[in-house]
């Protein structure tokens, strides 16, 4: 996990707990990668995931950092993915009260028109040359996506430029 994010976590406001998670594409030395991302019912971002494969592995890994930094949700609602949906029976069998799965198309139309304010970054790059290197970017696109939401909470952040929020909460790691 690139530094920034994991700086950025201790400031960031709590999500939601109704979920919407999809994945898109993000293509990574000529190939193409997923990156699995979920918001919750206003939009804010809840976590994303950059991964090789597409795979119920995959899939628990991303609702496994999701929960693990934001706690977990109510609901989650879905697109028709096998892999997603056997992810969430994974987790769901060891708990004494589920999370609610909705496999509803509409709903996650909120995490789709998300997608598209990281593709409008992503697409004049022209592709990322290394997965390491891909990761690192997108954290930074998914920053300042999540600043522009104001979903930090630093003091005098509500006076700063979304620049300035950046250089801040970039400014905390050298500190700390």
């Amino acid at each position: 996990m690139p530094l920034i994010e994991k700086m950025a976590r201790k400031h960031k406001r709590p999500v939601g707990g109704s979920w919407r998670m999809d994945q898109t594409y993000i293509k990574v030395k000529g190939f193409w990668k997923y990156l699995y991302r979920a918001v919750d019912k206003q939009g804010k971002t809840a976590d994303f995931l950059l991964t090789a494969k597409r795979d119920m592995a995959a899939a628990k890994r991303f609702f496994d950092k999701a929960m693990g930094a934001n706690g977990d949700p109510d609901k989650v609602a879905m697109d028709k993915s096998g892999a997603n949906k056997a992810a969430m029976d994974t987790i769901n069998a060891g708990r004494a009260l589920p999370i609610l799965v909705r496999r509803v198309k509409y709903l996650n139309n909120i995490v789709e028109q998300d997608h598209r304010a990281i593709k409008r970054v992503t697409k004049p790059m022209l592709n990322f040359k290394s997965f390491r290197s891909a990761g690192s970017v997108l954290a930074g696109i998914e920053l300042i996506h999540m600043i522009r939401k104001d979903q930090f909470v630093f003091d005098g952040a509500e006076a700063m430029s979304f620049a300035d929020q950046f250089s801040t909460l970039a400014g905390m790691i050298r500190a700390a």
